[in-house]
């Protein structure tokens, strides 16, 4: 026998034990999926989604650091770095404030793990990327203002 269709025959065999367990009610894709704070991500204003996320007063802090372009060329794609040196970081939420929805993502942290995300946004225009930080059983934010000329969530 040889080694593709031995390949083939053994993912055959375990997509159909898979299905199999999914069948049974043995395997659930929801119990795959990560748990988000739907009221927070759905939230049509920054207010709302910082009441989502438990950050209904933050105080400005200079202690969190967001690298992103000052401009932009495609608001599709945009790179954004937190970096926090805040002892006791829990969590880092991101938001794009003028986008459709808000919060574009949070991160949560443990185990003394360092401050520090980094991903890509899309953002619809021109505004202020805001970074959201719970350390210490406080909540602190900064913001830094993006330019976006092209692409982004409008188009």
């Amino acid at each position: 026998m040889n080694a593709l269709r031995r390949n083939v025959l053994k993912s055959a065999a375990g997509a159909g034990a898979v299905a199999v367990a999914v069948a049974a009610g043995l395997l659930k894709p929801t119990q795959a999926m990560a748990a988000w704070n739907k009221g927070a991500f759905e939230a049509k204003n920054v207010g709302d989604a910082m009441k989502g996320i438990g950050a209904s007063s933050p105080a400005d802090s200079k202690d969190i650091t967001i690298k992103a372009p000052d401009i932009a060329e495609n608001g599709a794609v945009v790179p954004v770095e937190v970096t926090t040196s805040l002892a006791g970081t829990s969590s880092i939420a991101i938001l794009a404030e003028k986008n459709a929805q808000p919060l574009v993502g949070t991160f949560g942290l443990s185990g003394g793990a360092q401050g520090f995300i980094s991903t890509r946004i899309k953002m619809g225009q021109t505004s202020l990327v805001r970074a959201v930080v719970n350390a210490g059983g406080k909540t602190y934010t900064a913001a830094k203002e993006v330019k976006v000329t092209i692409g982004g969530c409008g188009g």
